[in-house]
C-alpha cells in the first residue's frame, strides 16, 4: 500500500481546533521526518506509517498509523484506536503521549484519518455529511457517507495492519466526535467501543452554528472560512474588535459578502435557510439513534463554548433504548467542569475558577482509559454504572444511575419575584421588570475588545466562566437575585427556562443565565464574582415552530420555554443565586432586528429598532427556572413549592 515509515516518539494528541495566527492558508505544524521529541516530552515511542485507503466508490482516504515501537516484531496483538478528522491527520497524530498518556502507555495502534476532501484525502468535503446509504445495505457504491467511510476504513485496517487483535475503538472531540458517532451507526462488527466527545450533533438546535434559531454569527463566520475555503484549513484571524466590525456590517449577508464567502456551501445555507429546514435536519445525528449498537462513552463539559448540546442530546437519544443487562449495548456519560475538549488537559482550573483537583486527569485515568481497556482488551477496572458528573461549586464527583438523576432528587421551581428577587416560593404579588433593548447598542457576550474566535490572545475558550458584572451594570437587562444563602443549595439536571414576557416589537431574542454570585469577601480575589452556571438563547420567532417562524404580537404576553442545558452545581452558603434576562448577546449571536422580517440574515438596516421588553413575575405569569434539587436539601430548606402551577400553558 505504499507505506513509508519512520520512528517517532509521540508527544501531543490534539483533537481541538488550533488557534489561528493569521488570515492566510496554514497547515498544522508537522514534526520533521525522523525527528524525536525531547526526553522530558517523550513517552512510549511509536513507529509512524501512512497509507491511502480505497473506499467503496474508489476515492482514497489518507491514514496515519502510529504503532508502539517493537510491537510488530514482537507479534504483540494490539487493538486499534482510530480518530477521523477534518483538521489534518498529520497534525492530530503529531503525538499521543502528552494529552492521552493513559491510553498511549497502555498499548494501542493509533490511527488518524483525513476525511473526504480534507488534507491528504481525495474526494469532496461536505460539512457534517448526512447519512445517505440504506442502513444494512451496502450494495450501492455511490451512496457514501461518514458511516460507510468508517466501515470501509475499519475493513482495510483489519486486513492490512499486522498484529491487530481484531478490535477497534473510535474516539474524537468536536467534529471528530461527530465522526466517532458515525462509527456507531450501521457499525462494522470489529468496532467494539466508541467515545463521541463534545460531538457536533445538531448544528441548528444547539451546537456550533445555531442555538434555538439564533445564529452564532462570529463562530459560524470564522469556522466556515477556516474549513471550506481550502483543502487544508485556512485559519481566520483579523485585527480589531469584532463587535465593531459586525456592527458596522449590519447583518450577516453584508459580512459574508465582505469576506467573499457567499459561495461557500455552508455559508450559502446560512443565508438561504436560517430556519430549521430539511437541510439542517438531515445533518442531525440524534434522529438516527436508537439502541446503542456498541458501548458508547459520551463526554462533555459544563462550559463547552462550542458543543455542549451534543453530548447530552446523544445520551438522551440512546439511553431509553439500551438494555441495562447487556453491556455490549450500553451508553455511559461523563460530564465535567471543562471547556471544549478540556478533559485532555489537567483541568485544575478554567479561567478564574479553581476545581481543587486535576479533573481531566481523573477522567482519563478512571473513566476513559478503563472504558477502552474493558471493551478492547477485556481488562477489568471500568466501574462506571451510567453517569459520572463533577458537581461544581462543591467540587465533588457524583455518580448517578441515569441523567438527569431521579433517585434522591425532586423537581423544584426557581421563581423570578417582586423587586427583582429570586427564590423557590411562587410569587404572591404582581411584578414586571422592564428594559429597552437597542440593536444599535447590543450587549457584548464577553468584555470588549472582542478578538476573533481563533485570535492569538482570544478569550473564546474561557468566556463562559467570565465575570458577568460588566453585563449586570447595564440598563438593558433584568437581574433577579436571591438573598445570601444560609446553606449550600444544589441544582442539578436539565435546567429549563420558562419565561413569560412581552415586547413592543414584533420579534426578539431571549437570553437567560443562571449565575452564582460570590460574596464580597470570597478568597482568592473572587469577591463579587458572577459566574454563569448555565445560559442559553432563544429566538422568539420560533416559539411555536422551528420550521415556520411567526411574528410576535407587540405587547402580548407570550410564554418562552427552552433548555439552558444541564448543570450539577452547588451554590455555597453565603453566595447568591441570580437569574439574568437580556435580549442581545453580540457579536457571537447576530442581532435580532426586533421587527419581524422574512430572513434576519439579510434584514434591512431600517428594520433594526429598539424595543421595550417586559418580564413578568406574577401569580398568573410566574416566570421561573425548572431545576432538580436533592431531596434532603429541599426538605431542610422548607421553601420549595413543587406543586405551584407554572402558569397558563
Amino acid at each position: 500500500m505504499g507505506y513509508r515509515s519512520l520512528a517517532v516518539a509521540a508527544a501531543a494528541l490534539s483533537f481541538a481546533l488550533p488557534l489561528a495566527v493569521s488570515a492566510v492558508a496554514q497547515t498544522p505544524a508537522h514534526r520533521p521526518g525522523g525527528a524525536l521529541v525531547s526526553p522530558e516530552q517523550a513517552g512510549r515511542p511509536y513507529t509512524r506509517t501512512e497509507a491511502m485507503v480505497p473506499m467503496r466508490d474508489g476515492v482514497k482516504l489518507h491514514l496515519v498509523i502510529l504503532r508502539p515501537q517493537g510491537s510488530e516484531a514482537s507479534g504483540e496483538p494490539l487493538p486499534i484506536l482510530m480518530t477521523r478528522t477534518p483538521y489534518g491527520a498529520n497534525g492530530s497524530s503529531d503525538g499521543v503521549n502528552r494529552s492521552k498518556p493513559e491510553l498511549a502507555q497502555s498499548g494501542y495502534i493509533f490511527v488518524y484519518g483525513d476525511i473526504r476532501g480534507k488534507y491528504g484525502s481525495e474526494g469532496q468535503f461536505v460539512m457534517n455529511r448526512p447519512i445517505v446509504h440504506t442502513i444494512g445495505d451496502r450494495a450501492n457504491p455511490k451512496l457514501v457517507d461518514e458511516s460507510s467511510d468508517t466501515y470501509d476504513t475499519v475493513e482495510w485496517m483489519l486486513k492490512n495492519l499486522p498484529n491487530n487483535n481484531g478490535r477497534v475503538g473510535v474516539l474524537g472531540v468536536s467534529y471528530p466526535g461527530f465522526l466517532a458517532m458515525m462509527a456507531g451507526i450501521d457499525h462494522h462488527p470489529a468496532v467494539k467501543s466508541i467515545s463521541p466527545q463534545a460531538p457536533m450533533t445538531d448544528i441548528w438546535l444547539g451546537d456550533d452554528f445555531f442555538h434555538n434559531g439564533a445564529f452564532r454569527q462570529t463562530y459560524g463566520y470564522d469556522y466556515v472560512l477556516q474549513l471550506e475555503r481550502a483543502k487544508d484549513d485556512q485559519r481566520v484571524s483579523y485585527e480589531g474588535d469584532t463587535y465593531d466590525y459586525f456592527l458596522k456590517q449590519g447583518n450577516f449577508a453584508n459580512a459574508a459578502a465582505d469576506a467573499k464567502m457567499t459561495e461557500l456551501p455552508t455559508a450559502k445555507r446560512f443565508l438561504a435557510e436560517p430556519e430549521y429546514s430539511p437541510f439542517w435536519k438531515a445533518m442531525a445525528v440524534e434522529s438516527r439513534l436508537g439502541k446503542p449498537e456498541v458501548p458508547t462513552l459520551e463526554t462533555g463539559g459544563w462550559w463547552d463554548q462550542e458543543d455542549m448540546w451534543g453530548t447530552q442530546a446523544e445520551y438522551a437519544a440512546l439511553r431509553p433504548h439500551e438494555d441495562p443487562n447487556d453491556p455490549q449495548h450500553k451508553v455511559f456519560l461523563a460530564l465535567g467542569p471543562w471547556n471544549h475538549g478540556g478533559w485532555g488537559s489537567p483541568s485544575n482550573k478554567l479561567g478564574a475558577i479553581d476545581f481543587g483537583e486535576p479533573t481531566g486527569v481523573e477522567y482519563r485515568k478512571t473513566i476513559e482509559a478503563p472504558f477502552f481497556e474493558l471493551y478492547l482488551k477485556d481488562k477489568k477496572g471500568f466501574a462506571l454504572e451510567d453517569t459520572a458528573s463533577f458537581r461544581t461549586g462543591s467540587n465533588q464527583w457524583q455518580h448517578y444511575a441515569q441523567w438527569p438523576p431521579k433517585a434522591g432528587f425532586k423537581p423544584a421551581k426557581l421563581y423570578l419575584g417582586e423587586n427583582n428577587t429570586l427564590g423557590f416560593s411562587a410569587p404572591k404579588a404582581s411584578y414586571m421588570a422592564k428594559y429597552v433593548s437597542d440593536p444599535a447598542n447590543p450587549i457584548p457576550y464577553r468584555e470588549r475588545p472582542i478578538q476573533s474566535t481563533y485570535g492569538q490572545n482570544s478569550t473564546w475558550r474561557t468566556w463562559l466562566v467570565s465575570d458577568q458584572r460588566f453585563v449586570t451594570k447595564r440598563p438593558d437587562q433584568a437581574s433577579f437575585t436571591s438573598p445570601a444563602l444560609d446553606r449550600d443549595t444544589t441544582v442539578t439536571g436539565d435546567i429549563v427556562a420558562d419565561i413569560f414576557a412581552a415586547t413592543s416589537g414584533s420579534d426578539g431574542d431571549w437570553v437567560v443565565k443562571l449565575i452564582d454570585v460570590y460574596p464580597d469577601d470570597a478568597p482568592g480575589g473572587m469577591g463579587g464574582y458572577q459566574l454563569m452556571v448555565v445560559d442559553e438563547i432563544f429566538r422568539g420567532r420560533y416559539r411555536k415552530s422551528f420550521e415556520k417562524p411567526e411574528a410576535i404580537k407587540p405587547g402580548a404576553v407570550e410564554e418562552y420555554k427552552w433548555s439552558l442545558h444541564g448543570a450539577d452545581h452547588t451554590f455555597l452558603k453565603g453566595h447568591k443565586m441570580m437569574v439574568q434576562v437580556q435580549s442581545t448577546w453580540f457579536p457571537l449571536y447576530d442581532r435580532n432586528p426586533q421587527t419581524f422580517v422574512p430572513n434576519i440574515m439579510s434584514a434591512p438596516l431600517s428594520s433594526y429598532k429598539p424595543a421595550t421588553i417586559t418580564v413578568y413575575a406574577t401569580p398568573k405569569y410566574p416566570s421561573h427556572l425548572d431545576v432538580l434539587r436533592p431531596e434532603d436539601e429541599a426538605k431542610a430548606s422548607n421553601d420549595v413549592d413543587t406543586e405551584q402551577s407554572s402558569g397558563q400553558k
